[in-house]
């Protein structure tokens, strides 16, 4: 038996992956340098980092769709980022890409979300803007807050009191361009984005399935013909097909038709579950208990803990959506009940 150091490590990243690849060693680095490991290369590092961190623990107790499940078997936040990295890991290795950095992205892309999911999300930046004097038909709004962003802000500046993780920036870079109109730079990074896609819209069915609201046979026949006809056979035809064509055209794709049937689903899902009256009723509850947290700390900041005052910079209402969109489901629902008198609330 042999130890194989980081040094030889990155010597077989050089040999072994393809040359599109981003090299641990050919990192542009961290904000504030460290003295190299000796067995972990920087994105091992920055994947341990990850792991150990107070807001990877918590995404365990942060719902993803279904806000009040009743079973043991529904996604959280924490089991929709275990998928998405070991879809990414596949994809990656197929492709002979940087699986730990791959890893190290999906592990962190979800570390800003929030309590109830995409819900309390959309809650926030709702509150932000109402407390800013804007319309809520404002459609700058929703710009106000956004998970991917955060999970940037938490990863350099929330966790640690202040000091971040101090990631690298291709970590960084993938964390934040998870989602929206920019794309990584790495093509690890791109993976991220489009295996979160894969998992989501995947395992959102399967939940559904399992909460009553749908059934396999309901899915539309054009993404069956497409994608298969079962939860398996559906990821397996996308990362397959993600690998094929990702190989042929030199960039992280999925072939037109199987990216469109994908689209389809996600666009089913939209109108048969998220928009699905036992969902929409949950969503009104946790965005009526997100409101109603988020004025009760802006007309009491000092009941915010004081790091998220020193972390925001004098910024009130950014302490108190720091501090909202750190809480777990749980934590937010005990928060209502100890400064609420239940017969005063409506939810």
């Amino acid at each position: 038996m042999e130890v194989v150091w980081r040094s030889e490590q990155e010597d077989r990243e050089a040999t072994l992956l393809c040359p599109d690849a981003t090299l641990s060693r050919e990192s542009e680095g961290r904000v504030r340098s460290t003295a190299p490991d000796l067995l972990r290369n920087e994105f091992q590092r920055d994947r341990d980092k990850i792991l150990h961190c107070k807001s990877f623990r918590r995404l365990s107790h942060k719902t993803q769709v279904f806000l009040a499940p009743q079973g043991d078997h529904y996604r959280t936040r924490l089991t929709h980022t275990l998928e998405v990295a070991q879809i990414a890991r596949t994809i990656a290795r197929a492709l002979a890409l940087n699986e730990d950095l791959t890893e190290a992205i999906s592990l962190g892309h979800d570390l800003g979300h929030t309590p109830f999911g995409h819900t309390g999300e959309s809650a926030l930046a709702h509150c932000i803007g109402r407390h800013r004097g804007m319309a809520p038909s404002n459609p700058e709004i929703e710009g106000l807050y956004r998970h991917n962003q955060q999970s940037l802000r938490v990863v350099e500046l929330i966790e640690n009191g202040g000091a971040g993780l101090n990631l690298t920036f291709e970590v960084k870079d993938g964390i934040v361009c998870h989602t929206g109109e920019v794309r990584a730079e790495t093509l690890e990074g791109r993976i991220v984005a489009t295996a979160d896609r894969i998992a989501y819209v995947n395992h959102d069915i399967d939940d559904a399935i399992r909460a009553g609201l749908l059934t396999e046979g309901q899915l539309p026949p054009s993404t069956h013909a497409v994608l298969g006809e079962n939860h398996s056979a559906r990821i397996e035809t996308l990362v397959s097909d993600m690998v094929t064509a990702s190989a042929s055209e030199g960039d992280i794709r999925l072939s037109p038709h199987v990216w469109e049937a994908m689209m389809e689903l996600r666009e089913f899902l939209f109108r048969k579950v998220y928009m699905a009256p036992e969902v929409l009723e949950e969503v009104d509850k946790a965005t009526r208990l997100i409101n109603t947290l988020f004025d009760y700390y802006v007309a009491h900041p000092d009941e915010v803990p004081q790091e998220y005052h020193s972390i925001s910079g004098g910024d009130e209402l950014r302490a108190v959506s720091d501090y909202i969109a750190g809480m777990t489901d749980r934590y937010a629902k005990s928060r209502i009940r100890q400064l609420f008198e239940p017969n005063t609330l409506s939810f």
